[in-house]
């Protein structure tokens, strides 16, 4: 079956997306963007793409489906930059999985 990708943030952030047959949802604050997350998950997206600035309010929603096989929900920059979101997110997935820093040890 296939799953369907998601992408979610401010309008200019996400307009591209949309470009390419992404289904595209506007940023509406940390609990209306918690909920369209929870949404999105029933709905079986299989990714959920959320640029860093509309994650950062509700980063704890990565921590909930973070076991869990669907959704992915991965940071992405927004026009505006990133806010290094993305790669705490893998430092920590890494860290969870080998039990130790082996990518950023110097930083």
């Amino acid at each position: 079956m296939r799953k369907k990708i998601a992408v979610i943030g401010d309008k200019e952030s996400v307009l591209g997306y949309r470009a390419v047959g992404f289904h595209t949802y506007e940023s509406e604050g940390p609990a209306p963007d918690r909920q369209l997350i929870d949404r999105l998950a029933k709905d079986e997206y299989g990714v959920i793409f959320i640029t860093e600035q509309a994650l950062s309010p509700i980063t704890d929603v990565l921590d909930k489906y973070k076991d869990e096989k669907i959704p992915a929900i991965i940071p992405i920059p927004s026009k505006d930059g990133t806010l290094g979101l993305g790669i705490k997110n893998v430092k920590s997935s890494v860290e969870r999985a080998v039990g130790a820093d082996i990518l950023f040890k110097d930083e």
